[in-house]
């Protein structure tokens, strides 16, 4: 009987299985949230449209958690499509998670993240920001390099971010300074 089960779930259509995955992020169970959470990062690239669909009509902050450490368990497949997002949502709850979930993504986000920062919208570009200084170290040689970008305001984001990471970021700003003098 359970062979059947499990063919049975198999014919499912992949939406389906991720709807029914995203719904779960709400679930009481601790253990149901995780696995779901850990299956949407296994499903991948497939899953980060859904997901970003659901951070975006999320109504409480739990289940953006968990939509956004779903979406950075997929990893880089997940970045380009949250950074075009948070270009279309606004809202500093979804922006928020949104940063969250690109800073835990990591190094392979961070040319990506340095890139969106020549936007126009000041907010967008500190939530940026943020996701660059929770990566942390990994993020520091690439926001130096841009120090000497051609956009003036992607050079002024990199200064500040380096900045706002203390010291991980300040001695690495400070010696390309000393090497311009």
């Amino acid at each position: 009987m359970m062979e059947d089960k499990d063919t049975m779930e198999d014919q499912v259509p992949a939406e389906m299985k991720i709807h029914r995955l995203i719904t779960s992020l709400s679930d009481p169970s601790l253990d149901i949230r995780h696995q779901a959470v850990k299956t949407l990062g296994e499903i991948g690239e497939a899953a980060t449209e859904p997901l970003i669909q659901a951070l975006a009509g999320a109504v409480n902050n739990d289940y953006r958690w968990y939509a956004a450490v779903a979406l950075s368990g997929i990893g880089s497949p997940a970045a380009a499509p949250l950074i075009s997002a948070m270009r279309v949502h606004p809202e500093k709850e979804f922006r928020r998670f949104a940063s969250a979930a690109l800073g835990n993504i990591g190094i392979s986000a961070v040319e990506l993240i340095i890139d969106a920062m020549a936007d126009d919208d000041r907010e967008m570009r500190g939530f940026l920001s943020l996701a660059l200084c929770r990566i942390g170290k990994p993020a520091v040689e690439p926001l130096t390099r841009r120090l000497d970008d051609a956009d003036e305001i992607i050079r002024s984001c990199a200064t500040l971010t380096l900045w706002q990471m203390g010291e991980t970021g300040l001695p690495s700003m400070v010696n390309k300074l000393k090497e311009q003098e």
